[in-house]
């Protein structure tokens, strides 16, 4: 099991599909390049992480918030996902529940494991024979068009670590 995290979503409308974009949390940037999971969701899940996300709070539960409600009450918690399989273009996963020292295995959807997870902050997994068979390089390049060098990743989160709204104030 590789952990994971969520690189990006990236959010369409209706037909096109949405991605959710996992990466290995431990690749670095070796050669201007890491490795990234694209997996499709549609729009009504593609709404569901982006709510997870960004941390958003509705004025009423959503399907996902009555599951954790359901589950919170019951003395679970969610322990992890793991991202088990693929099959062509259609990704499994496990969610572990933790309950009075027993793990709980349910089979999940991706997209519902991931924004169950995101709103616990669960960790997240692949298996390594998913990541090897669905991962595609990520090429990170800076404007020269060149890999971008670990040195110019340091001072790039350097500086957006300093930043502040004043900063684009009139």
């Amino acid at each position: 099991m590789i952990p994971i995290v969520v690189q990006t979503l990236i959010v369409t409308s209706a037909p096109g599909p949405s991605a959710l974009v996992l990466r290995p949390l431990e690749d670095s940037v070796s050669d201007g390049k890491y490795r990234v999971v694209p997996i499709w969701v549609g729009v009504a899940e593609a709404t569901q992480l982006s709510i997870a996300l960004e941390h958003t709070k509705m004025t009423r539960p959503m399907t996902h918030d009555l599951f954790l409600d359901a589950i919170t009450n019951l003395d679970a918690r969610i322990d992890h996902v793991l991202i088990n399989d693929v099959q062509g273009a259609m990704f499994f996963s496990k969610l572990f529940l933790s309950q009075h020292g027993r793990i709980v295995e349910l089979d999940a959807r991706p997209s519902d494991a991931v924004s169950l997870a995101l709103r616990q902050d669960a960790p997240l997994f692949i298996e390594e024979s998913v990541l090897e068979r669905a991962s595609y390089p990520y090429i990170v390049r800076n404007k020269t068009g060149l890999p971008v060098t670990q040195q110019e990743l340091a001072e790039f989160h350097s500086f957006i670590s300093n930043i502040s709204p004043d900063d684009f104030s009139a």
